[in-house]
């Protein structure tokens, strides 16, 4: 099984989700900024992408400047609970397989948890060739 913590909004996130497709598989598409996020839910999910909250941390178009979040004295606890009330400050798109759990920036972070890869060619949304006709990465 794999899940993807996505943000439909987003390009990369976007771009991560087809290549999953591509490959073959049907994840399950979590929209966490609809459904937001339990405590110990991101603690876990970041727990296994070995993330500190502020590494997870969204700190652009986000509100994280705004809240004070990339001062030097802010506490891991304070960037936790910010993210638990405002979900988008949480970097995306987070990705779970039986390979692991990972923060998918760049969108071809995701090629290292699937087992089957994307046939090519795969361009990315901004015109980008990922994959090239005979499967190979090309970034």
């Amino acid at each position: 099984m794999i899940v993807i913590h996505h943000n439909p909004n987003c390009g990369t996130s976007r771009n991560v989700l087809g290549l999953i497709q591509a490959a073959g598989y049907d994840p399950v598409v979590v929209d966490y900024l609809n459904e937001g996020w339990g405590r110990s839910q991101l603690l876990a999910l970041l727990a296994a992408a070995d993330l500190k909250p502020s590494e997870a941390l969204r700190k652009t178009k986000s509100p994280a400047e705004a809240l004070g979040l990339l001062k030097p004295d802010v506490s891991e606890d304070q960037i936790l609970d910010c993210m638990l009330e405002h979900p988008v400050l949480v970097n995306r798109p987070i990705v779970c397989t039986s390979k692991g759990v990972k923060l998918c920036r760049p969108s071809e972070a995701v090629l290292s948890l699937l087992d089957n890869k994307p046939k090519g060619p795969f361009h990315k949304e901004d015109g980008e060739l990922l994959i090239d006709a005979q499967g190979r990465l090309c970034v």
